[in-house]
């Protein structure tokens, strides 16, 4: 095995699925890392025999030469380059190409990751969706935490580490990275969610003209338009999309607007720079979590304070943000910063209004001088974010703002430092060591609280270290073995935080984890494969406590949890020349994710070893599809919770399994295609998301119903 540097060439690349992964079942005993190891080196033990005796060694690469006149960009690695970089991961990864989403529906996070299994994305209403890599933030009913996001390696998370979907246009990306747990820590992200970056085209690959019409049930429609150019020196792209859609229930009409562009400067051979232009403006109403009854027999119906209230989410704002590269020999250099705003108006409860100013910078180097005769990547970055929100809080009377109730400054400062070296220990096995340290400052000034004398001022810090140990084994030239050992850590968003007095401010811990995973990634003839086995321990995991209104009452910290589970992704060939032989053969495809989550309290002195909630033990997002030659393919997929999940810690209250069927046909040609995308063809009625309690009934408002029976049509044209 060669350590892929700084710049992957593309005949390095296997075809290999879209992403899968697969993690340790335990369900009755704790495993211990020491056993997990253990495990591991027998199952590495075993591979080798076999590859030995089955396979050809794989023979030795020199160290591949950075040759950046060979990139079309040096900013953005094309599909290929970035697949052949994410699979010299030790860990669990999946990089997503536009092709999976681009022929449906694809409105949300949910549509884009659908079949990466360990990632569990529900809708809820409009754009927004609930967002779960290995239980990370499972209790979190708004605003994503546990996970950082990045647009081409540049943050994307609000100063205080939470985030919201409604920004994400699948339309505009050219493929989607992601890493579960510790696995980012390239980026320098050591969650227990890990990273997901979205990547934009370059116009080394948008088309000079590309746009898109999509229609459906529920008054959904969609006009997306996409221009890009290449020059000797500048290349650019812009793309835009207008949303719309009455909804499937009350009080869930919507619309959106989002546009993007980038333009790159090839500055020299070895040098470019990049800058990203960003806008949104969303206003969408919420229809609001009910009861399981009503979710389950009258799901179009909004729940009654919502619709009274006129319950909304309106978000605008915009980002620039800049990202230039430069090689040397072998060392990559990386430079990058950031500015954005955006604007919040949010009736619920009470009028929200939050106006959040981030900005940042980041460098970062790739080195891939041998060490020792043996080939070595070593990466080294610093990342400096900040922000401000100013706050306020007022009475919401039918979605009026009238008095204000409280005014406040929240100011946050973090500061991230991370190494990790990759290391070929033989020619195939590297060994991969890393480090995070994570300087984190959450500051609130009370400007104004009902004209109470009390104040809710304070301010917090946190220092957290995440070491990181991996190994990464080429058995042959298409598959692999990884396992790693590594710390995790979180500290609490502003929305987490009671800053009434110093007790409550040092009352919430930060959130931290050991995670120890094994798995393999790969293919054979005509089958490809990624599968992953995980076991977290996690101490002071936070957990979004929701009131009668359904938004976190409070965060606490369960003392001790066990998050432990099995990944797996295939993609199957299953047939070639069915109808027709030859060169032009037609062809059926398999392809399937499914992830075994076990996620429980561990001796907790409230839940004893109760199940957490919030997450089905089984889920499996399969498809079956025809491809004929001519561009014409049609097939049936599923959607399976087999089991309902509890939405409660004392673990009282269940959802309901359910099984979804959808049926998918397009035809693509050149530069015209179409697709029809039907879903939930059956009308079953179920529970898409749910927000958590520690005691619940089936009359808590905590279900959000599915949308019943739907069909989905686009054209699309690129030249």
């Amino acid at each position: 095995m060669s350590i892929l540097p700084v710049s992957a060439p593309a005949h390095a690349v296997q075809t290999v699925p879209s992403s899968v992964a697969l993690s340790p079942v335990w369900t009755k005993h704790k495993v211990a890392p020491r056993a997990l190891l253990t495990a591991l080196t027998l199952a590495l033990g075993f591979f080798s025999t076999w590859a030995t005796n089955t396979q050809a060694q794989t023979p030795t690469l020199a160290p591949v030469l950075v040759t950046p006149e060979r990139e079309k960009s040096l900013t953005v690695a094309d599909t290929a380059s970035a697949k052949a970089s994410i699979e010299q991961t030790a860990g669990s990864v999946a990089l997503v190409p536009d092709s999976v989403w681009r022929d449906t529906k694809a409105a949300t996070v949910k549509d884009m990751l659908d079949y990466t299994p360990g990632v569990f994305a529900q809708p809820k209403w409009g754009d927004d969706a609930r967002l779960s890599i290995r239980g990370s933030g499972l209790s979190r009913y708004y605003h994503l935490r546990g996970i950082s996001l990045y647009q081409d390696g540049v943050p994307l998370n609000a100063p205080d580490g939470s985030s919201d979907f409604q920004r994400i246009d699948p339309t505009a990306y050219r493929y989607t990275e992601v890493y579960k747990g510790a696995n980012g820590l390239q980026y320098g992200s050591a969650t227990l969610g890990g990273a997901i970056n979205f990547v934009t085209p370059t116009g080394h690959e948008a088309d000079a003209f590309q746009g898109r019409l999509d229609t459906g049930n529920f008054g959904w429609r969609r006009t997306q338009l996409s221009s890009g150019f290449v020059g000797e020196k500048i290349d650019g792209v812009v793309s835009g999309s207008w949303q719309s859609q009455d909804g499937y229930r009350e009080q869930s009409a919507g619309h959106s607007l989002r546009a993007s562009a980038n333009l790159g400067w090839r500055i020299s051979d070895q040098a470019e720079t990049r800058f990203y232009l960003s806008g949104f403006q969303i206003h969408q109403e919420i229809p609001g979590s009910v009861s399981r009854d009503q979710a389950l027999n009258k799901p179009r119906h909004a729940a009654q304070s919502n619709k009274e209230h006129d319950w909304q989410l309106n978000l605008d704002g915009g980002r620039l943000a800049n990202r230039t590269v430069w090689v040397l020999d072998k060392t990559r250099y990386e430079l990058g910063g950031w500015f954005g705003q955006s604007s919040l108006r949010h009736p619920i409860y009470q009028y929200v209004d939050r106006d959040t100013t981030s900005y940042g910078a980041y460098g970062r180097l790739v080195n891939s001088t041998a060490l020792a005769g043996r080939d070595n990547r070593f990466t080294l970055g610093l990342t400096w974010s900040a922000g401000k929100i100013d706050a306020q809080n007022s009475v919401n009377v039918a979605g009026k703002r009238l008095e204000k109730l409280s005014t406040s400054k929240d100011t946050a400062n973090n500061l991230t430092a991370y190494a990790e070296n990759a290391w070929n220990l033989t020619p195939d096995l590297a060994v991969i060591t890393g480090l995070q340290y994570q300087y984190a400052q959450r500051k609130r000034n009370d400007l104004y609280n009902a004209g109470l004398p009390t104040t809710r001022s304070g301010d917090k810090t946190y220092h957290l270290f995440n070491p990181k140990l991996g190994l990464l084994w080429d058995l042959s030239s298409q598959w692999q073995v990884f396992g790693n050992i590594s710390r995790s850590a979180e500290p609490p968003t502003f929305d987490d935080m009671n800053f009434s007095t110093s007790n409550d401010l040092d009352r919430l811990k930060p959130q931290r984890a050991t995670t120890v995973e094994i798995g393999t990634r790969g293919e054979s003839g005509d089958v490809a494969w990624d599968i992953a086995l995980y076991h977290a321990r996690i101490k002071n995991e936070l957990q979004c406590i929701s009131a009668p209104w359904n938004i976190c009452n409070q965060t606490v910290n369960a003392d001790r949890t066990t998050h432990q589970g099995l990944e797996l992704g295939v993609e199957w060939t299953a047939g070639r020349g069915l109808f027709l032989q030859g060169a032009h053969a037609d062809s059926l495809v398999i392809k399937g994710a499914y992830t075994y989550s076990n996620f429980k309290f561990d001796n907790d002195r409230d839940w004893n070893n109760n199940q957490m909630p919030g997450v089905p033990k089984h889920y499996l997002r399969a498809e079956i599809l025809y491809k004929h030659p001519t561009g014409f393919y049609l097939g049936p997929n599923v959607e399976w919770v087999p089991q309902a999940y509890y939405v409660d810690n004392a673990n009282s209250t269940k959802t309901h399994s359910y099984a979804l069927l959808g049926l998918r046909a397009g035809w693509e040609q050149g530069a015209y295609s179409f697709y029809i995308d039907g879903r939930n063809l059956t009308d079953r009625r179920y529970i898409a998301s749910v927000s958590i309690t520690d005691y619940a009934t089936a009359s808590s408002a905590l279900f959000e119903p599915g949308t019943g029976r739907s069909v989905f049509a686009g054209v699309q044209i690129q030249y």
